[in-house]
């Protein structure tokens, strides 16, 4: 399937088939994309928690207005991202890139400090900002990629995060929910199925300046 005929036949699924499940490799391929989604600097500050313990999704259906997708999806996430980010994440990232490079680290300590200055020119409400944009742009990653395959995807938002981030610890792990994704097969009757897609006309969206 293409990537054009991919998107013509996904929607906004509101119900799942509750007796299908994505295959184990195929998740595997999918989640290895979303890895090596685009990210500011490259810093990925971000973490998706594969939530399966069926008291919390219950938890969580409830504190997202009991949408049906997170009761009857084949996989839960809940998209996090970090609240700590600092010289430190920074300095993991340019470990990483030394060893993935092969270079010595002293050899990316001018780019270590470039980062480090744009990064501390965002106060905290602004990092966790960034944050969530660097979050959604591996979301998009993931709904292409999920509907190259023929999985159906829903990015969510409509939760209280205070109370996502109670139930599954997130604070004393420096994260805060920023979106629900839920990926699986959609049910026969989901009506919303065959509801036509309303989208502007291109002409509304790309402008030449």
């Amino acid at each position: 399937m293409s990537l054009l005929k991919a998107f013509e036949w996904r929607y906004a699924t509101k119900k799942y088939d509750i007796n299908k499940k994505v295959d184990a490799e195929l998740l595997a391929d999918l989640t290895e994309i979303v890895r090596l989604a685009p990210s500011s600097f490259g810093l990925q500050p971000y973490k998706f928690l594969i939530v399966e313990n069926e008291s919390k999704l219950e938890e969580i259906s409830r504190a997202a207005h009991g949408q049906p997708q997170i009761t009857t999806g084949a996989h839960v996430m809940v998209l996090a991202v970090e609240t700590n980010i600092d010289e430190k994440t920074i300095g993991s990232y340019i470990d990483k890139a030394a060893v993935a490079r092969q270079t010595d680290r002293k050899n990316l300590e001018q780019r270590e400090g470039f980062v480090n200055m744009m990064i501390n020119k965002l106060d905290y409400a602004e990092r966790i900002k960034w944050a969530e944009k660097q979050a959604f742009l591996a979301v998009g990653v993931f709904v292409s990629a999920a509907a190259a395959a023929g999985v159906d995807a829903s990015p969510m938002e409509g939760f209280d995060t205070a109370v996502i981030d109670e139930i599954l610890g997130l604070r004393e792990k420096n994260l805060t929910s920023a979106l629900i994704f839920v990926i699986g097969y959609r049910a026969e009757d989901d009506e919303f199925a065959t509801i036509p897609k309303v989208r502007k006309p291109k002409e509304e969206i790309f402008v030449t300046i």
